[in-house]
């Protein structure tokens, strides 16, 4: 069963992909030094703060005696990940290796745990700024952004509106996730249907990797980038920010997130602002902080009944993909998860799994509670029928016998296995099948033997 691969676990995956040079530029900004610091495993976070006033190398086996001999493992992945993220720094001598911080990080995050972080921009007065949105509808405003913005990259004919993204950058958001033959309506690819099913940090991710691999034909470094979102990760929800403190091409970012739902612009008499929502804040924390997930609507009944408590396009689409829909109320979808509707979705490279976490990350919270929250016979039901597709493999092949001699037949035999193509052979009737990939190298063979 495919895969996915298109989803980065979390921004600093995207951090620790740029070159030195830039990291270090990045490291010149203490909130985006904080910013890492928050994103580190615990014991990484534990040996920045213990070494961040040592201003020596320390010696590998000093940084083990900090760890308990059962926690060999979480070191490891803590030192990979410091070294990933270019904040320690590694010093192979002729003796042993050592390690120390970053001096760029090191010294920016000292100044910002003594003197404290001061924004380039302060929310803006009450008395200037017009009412501003509660925290619960600036919420719904960015989950309808999103769901907007969503329903225009997989259908863009179902969106009651347009984004400002240009075509090229839609084409650039969509490459991957769907696939268009001749004349025919573009249709959703495997990675498609899967992205489908993620939940919304999974997916804004995927946008904002690609929004900023991009970024540079746009006229606007990556670095730059890292540095805004960061940044605003560092600002507060639901306060009014103003425009002007903004250079050129950060407002034209702000207009592109704001299509995005992670911040909502407004506009005065005299002054515009932006207010950052929940998803921009949240964009430096990790995927799995369950504390940024929605609320759910899905129950799972164990007669393999779905009920969906949304008035969502977006919900139903995805419902397709999983389930036969019955009907469709003003604010609920009513389905039955069956056999065909799944090896549909196993076809369109949907795994079990995907369907089974989908299902119970977006329980209703009357059913969320419950353990499990999607019945045991369904997820088991759903398990099997994918195995069902496993158990039969098709392998286009070709079947040789009648050899002339048990010689020929050996060599045959051994010229197929080395090239990787041997499915099958009886020695004693002297039959065998192999690839049809390999056929005509095969024929070549038993004519040069002959």
């Amino acid at each position: 069963m495919p895969q996915v691969k298109i989803i980065a676990k979390n921004f600093m995956d995207m951090v620790a992909s740029l070159p030195a040079i830039k990291l270090d530029i990045l490291y010149h900004n203490q909130f985006i030094c904080e910013a890492i610091l928050r994103s580190m495993p615990p014991l990484a976070k534990k040996y920045v703060l213990q070494m961040l006033y040592i201003d020596v190398p320390m010696t590998f086996k000093s940084l083990q005696e900090w760890v308990l001999a059962d926690g060999s493992s979480k070191h490891q992945v803590a030192i990979d990940r410091l070294i990933q993220l270019r904040v320690l720094e590694v010093i192979d001598r002729k003796k042993e290796t050592t390690y120390k911080l970053n001096p760029t990080f090191q010294t920016n995050l000292r100044k910002h745990l003594i003197y404290g972080g001061i924004l380039s921009r302060e929310p803006m007065p009450s008395n200037v700024v017009a009412r501003l949105p509660t925290l619960e509808e600036l919420d719904a405003y960015a989950h309808e952004q999103w769901e907007c913005f969503l329903l225009q990259l997989i259908s863009s004919g179902q969106a009651e509106r347009s984004s400002s993204f240009s075509s090229s950058m839609m084409r650039i958001f969509q490459r991957g996730l769907l696939r268009q033959r001749d004349k025919e309506a573009p249709r959703l690819t495997e990675s498609g249907f899967q992205f489908l099913l993620m939940d919304t940090n999974a997916q804004l991710w995927y946008i904002i990797r690609e929004y900023i691999s991009n970024s540079e034909e746009q006229g606007v470094d990556q670095a730059d980038l890292i540095a805004f979102l960061l940044e605003l990760s560092f600002h507060t929800t639901g306060e009014a920010y103003n425009l002007n403190t903004l250079a050129d091409d950060q407002e034209a970012m702000i207009k592109d997130l704001a299509d995005l739902g992670l911040v909502k612009l407004q506009q005065g008499r005299r002054e515009r602002w932006f207010i950052p929502t929940k998803l921009a804040t949240n964009l430096s924390v990790s995927l799995t902080d369950s504390s940024s997930r929605k609320q759910g609507f899905v129950v799972v009944e164990t007669n393999f009944r779905m009920y969906a408590y949304s008035s969502s396009k977006l919900h139903c689409e995805i419902f397709t993909s999983v389930c036969r829909v019955e009907y469709q109320l003003p604010n609920l979808i009513v389905g039955a998860i069956t056999k065909e509707s799944l090896y549909n979705a196993f076809e369109n490279g949907i795994t079990a799994e995907q369907i089974i976490t989908f299902l119970q990350q977006n329980a209703h919270p009357r059913v969320a509670e419950k353990l499990p929250s999607v019945p045991e016979n369904v997820t088991d039901q759903i398990r099997l029928w994918e195995t069902d597709l496993n158990r039969v493999e098709m392998t286009p092949a070709h079947f040789y016998d009648e050899f002339s001699s048990r010689d020929i037949f050996e060599t045959a035999s051994d010229f197929a296995r080395v090239h990787g193509g041997l499915l099958w052979e009886d020695a004693k009737k002297m039959q065998m099948a192999v690839k049809a990939e390999i056929h005509m190298l095969m024929r070549e063979h038993l004519r040069g033997n002959k």
